[in-house]
């Protein structure tokens, strides 16, 4: 027992000065853009930055408009698979399983040639259009993790009791949905829904070919321009996906201690 602790120590400390040293190293080659001291200047000169502010709102807006069409539809899609065709389960999983395969680049190019301004959808005749395709676009990449954590957190609840109870008390269908399924799926929900936010926080590949002002590309521009910028992006985005994880553990265990009631 001592030695599979002494062990299982040795592999911690491994695992965390594999990935803390080289954040520390960042973090510390970021606060030296001012000569002989250390100093924010990269961070103030980040958080100043108009093209900063207005690819990061972009995005956080792609981010909050594509997890709620992902969960309106995910959410009552995997519901229905589990109630009324469970023999089409395997065929979802494959289905939602192609993103993880098929390259971004691939998907997009797909797209621009379906919805190009002389297509039947010109998603890309205008801005809004545009915005709305890149948005589709988030969606198919997220799409594996969306299902497989709404699919998890149903495989925990009883859905055809929680069903037929509603039923029998005459609730109808958007009843049963929004106010016993949702509230029993939210742990699925919200993991689904944090890493879809890391997935549009970080794409290059589709707001790139899709001329968007995303997070993504400005990434790219100032890590092929600046010096001392890029690590202060990489610590800033770095403590954007830590704070979501902490957000995503409390509520977690906050849903937790108030289960729905059907």
């Amino acid at each position: 027992m001592k030695t599979q602790k002494i062990g299982a120590w040795i592999a911690i400390l491994f695992g965390a000065t594999y990935f803390i040293l080289p954040l520390i190293a960042t973090f510390e080659f970021s606060l030296r853009m001012r000569r002989g001291e250390y100093s924010f200047d990269a961070y103030r000169s980040v958080f100043t930055d108009s093209q900063f502010q207005e690819s990061f709102t972009y995005s956080i807006i792609m981010a909050v408009l594509t997890i709620v069409f992902g969960v309106l539809l995910i959410v009552p899609t995997a519901y229905w698979v589990r109630l009324r065709l469970p023999q089409f389960r395997p065929v979802m999983e494959f289905v939602t399983l192609l993103p993880l395969v098929i390259p971004a680049i691939v998907i997009v190019f797909g797209y621009l040639r379906l919805y190009n301004s002389s297509s039947w959808i010109p998603f890309t005749g205008s801005t809004r259009g545009t915005d709305l395709l890149l948005m589709f676009s988030f969606m198919t990449l997220s799409l594996p993790y969306m299902y497989r954590s709404v699919d998890t957190a149903m495989r925990t609840i009883d859905v055809n009791t929680l069903t037929e109870a509603a039923q029998s008390l005459g609730a109808p269908w958007r009843t049963i949905l929004f106010r016993c399924i949702f509230p029993n799926v939210m742990s699925g929900v919200l993991s689904g829904a944090f890493i879809t936010f890391a997935i549009v926080i970080g794409e290059f590949t589709m707001p790139s070919l899709l001329n968007r002002p995303a997070f993504g590309p400005y990434l790219q521009l100032i890590g092929a321009n600046r010096a001392y910028e890029p690590p202060a992006l990489a610590i800033i985005a770095f403590a954007i996906t830590w704070f979501s994880i902490g957000i995503l553990q409390f509520l977690s265990r906050f849903n937790k201690a108030r289960p729905a009631k059907p």
